[in-house]
Order: C-alpha cells, then structure tokens, then sequence
C-alpha cells in the first residue's frame, strides 16, 4: 500500500516536471522595456506549447534569448511585444510605429517619451518577427539587434 502512495507522488512530481518543461512557466520580468504593460518584478505566465502549435500573431509578448553582445551579455532572456511578422514592413516617424505604411495602433506607448525618434523602414524576412518593447525610449529590440527567428521563441505570454 505504501508503494502505491510513493507512486502516486512521483507520477504527479513527473507530470508537474514536463507541464513545467513543454506547457507553462512562470517567469520574473526583469527588465522595464515593457512597462507600463508588464512592469520590472512582475511574474507573468509563458505558454510554451502555443508558438509551436498555432504560430505567434502580431500583438504578442513573446520571450526569447536576446544576442550576446555588450549591452545584453550571456543571452538574457527578453520579453517583447511582436508588431510585424514576416513579409511585413515596419517604420517607425517620429516616435509612430508604421506596419505596411500603416499607423499602427499602440495604446500602451507613450509617444511624448520618444517623439523625433526614426527607424526603417525594413522588410521582416521570412521565419523572422520583428518585435519592440512597450517601453520604447528604455528598450533594447529589433531596432538595435534585428529580426529574431521564429524558432527562438520559448514563448508568448499569456492572459495580456
């Protein structure tokens, strides 16, 4: 009878694992380039299974890990938002995001903090996203490191 209680314990310890490993994960924000949306220190929830199985649509948090270079050293993982998906163009006037020569709309950036501010226009290649942080003007994103593959997505954030 014990054995089977001990078993049950690991069967559930097993099943929480991979949950944990394919599904979903918690995780730290560390970084402000996200606020106000997710603020530094927040736990937001990663659906780790979604990118994989549906894609991962413009509009989307997304994580992934960043270049290893000076200002992002080690590969820190970085949360952003997803504004163009392959084959798209995207340019940034005067602090307003443009997606194929559209004003795209951006409740969540506060574009006084980063009028005069002129990016583009470029083309998202194919199996790439382009993706910018809420927090335009404390942000590290496509504009400094480029396109990021699909692939490298560990995955999009869930209940934004």
């Amino acid at each position: 009878m014990r054995w089977r209680a001990v078993a049950g314990a690991a069967l559930c310890l097993g099943a929480l694992l991979a949950l944990r490993l394919w599904v979903v994960e918690p995780i730290t924000v560390r970084s402000d380039s996200m606020e106000p949306t997710v603020p530094a220190g927040s736990i937001v929830w990663l659906d780790k299974a979604g990118p994989r199985l549906a894609g991962v649509p413009p509009g989307a948090l997304v994580v992934f890990n960043g270049p290893d270079d000076d200002e992002m050293p080690n590969e820190a993982v970085l949360l952003k938002r997803v504004v163009a998906a392959q084959g798209q163009t995207v340019a940034i006037r005067d602090g307003v995001l443009f997606v194929d020569g559209a004003e795209a709309r951006e409740p969540y950036v506060n574009r006084r903090t980063i009028d005069g501010v002129y990016f583009g226009t470029v083309t998202v290649p194919p199996g790439h996203l382009f993706v910018l942080g809420d927090n335009r003007e404390n942000s590290i994103d496509s504009r400094d490191f480029g396109t990021i593959p699909v692939t490298a997505i560990q995955g999009t954030v869930l209940g934004q």
